[in-house]
């Protein structure tokens, strides 16, 4: 996938059907939108794009409610590019680029830069200076202009409505496994292994510690997890705990302990990735360090249980 960072550096990237938004995330209504962008793409003879904006516009025009983000601008374009979109502009949002009315953004960036010949957007959709053009400013202006205007309706799931908002209510309710379900894939979140405290080595099972600079975290708890070695193909069914270590009176320090169910076989990695799967227990304190140990083998039993019956990857 071809990456751009700036207006000019989009050059040749025309001409293009092209889909605007945040896509924090990457959910299934995301992804439908996405597949319908190569799909017009693939029958005009264009190319398939994705323009978004670094940082999220919110943090430039009302940084007291700007969302914490669920995923890097990194993991997004991965994900992205997964969708079988070709090029992706990472347009850096600007106060002068928020001040642009509709028209301006129209003939500025899609047309003398993308080239668009199709537009696609949700039915949310808000641009120009204090949102001022809508999904019908949109079209019109395409019918000025010459290019199809496609509006997609929002996807539901189990009932919900799936947005971005309502993944990181999920989430922060640990409710991992619906997530599943809104991202078509567990969620993550990644860092380095740092040095823990040295209980758990001691006192009940050794753990991998995560340092991670992740915005959205589960609830605070015990987690079916699979977790990745980013520095090679490594990768482990594990039990994870999100909480602050009750039992050995610590409650000032979040600590994310990752427990594999399989052997290490080599050196303890340095990246990691940790996938969410399904929610366990809350975190609680034990009357002694022997009591949390026979409690996280119990954890363990159910998680293998988990995978027994679960497809593995």
């Amino acid at each position: 996938m071809r990456i751009a960072r700036s207006l000019s550096e989009a050059a040749g990237f025309a001409p293009s059907a092209v889909t605007i938004g945040n896509f924090d995330g990457v959910h299934i209504g995301h992804q439908h939108l996405f597949a319908e962008t190569v799909s017009i793409a693939r029958e005009g003879g264009w190319k398939p794009t994705v323009l978004t904006f670094d940082p999220h516009p919110a943090r430039v025009v009302a940084p007291q409610r700007a969302p914490r983000l669920l995923t890097s601008m990194e993991d997004r374009a991965d994900l992205i590019a997964a969708n079988g979109i070709e090029q992706l502009v990472l347009l850096p949002f600007t106060a002068e680029l928020s001040r642009l009315t509709p028209e301006e953004f129209v003939k500025q960036v899609l047309l003398d830069t993308l080239g668009a010949k199709a537009v696609l957007v949700g039915d949310n959709f808000r641009f120009g200076h204090k949102q001022a053009g809508d999904t019908a400013t949109l079209a019109q202006l395409g019918n000025v202009y010459g290019f199809s205007t496609h509006i997609a309706g929002a996807v539901a799931c189990r009932g919900r409505v799936v947005s971005s908002s309502a993944v990181r209510e999920l989430i922060d309710s640990g409710d991992v496994s619906r997530v599943c379900r809104f991202l078509n894939r567990p969620y993550a979140i990644s860092g380095e292994v740092v040095r823990g405290h040295g209980i758990g080595s001691k006192q009940t099972v050794p753990t991998l510690n995560l340092a991670t600079t992740a915005e959205v975290l589960p609830r605070r708890g015990v987690y079916i997890t699979r977790t990745a070695d980013l520095d090679s193909d490594r990768s482990w069914n594990s039990i994870t705990n999100l909480g602050y270590r009750p039992t050995f009176g610590s409650d000032e320090e979040l600590s994310i302990e990752t427990f594999l169910l399989q052997p290490l076989a080599g050196d303890t990695p340095s990246r990691i990735r940790v996938q969410f799967l399904r929610r366990v227990r809350d975190e609680r304190k034990f009357d002694s360090p022997e009591a949390l140990k026979a409690q996280i083998l119990r954890d363990v039993g159910r998680a293998q249980a988990y995978f027994r019956r679960a497809p593995q990857p």
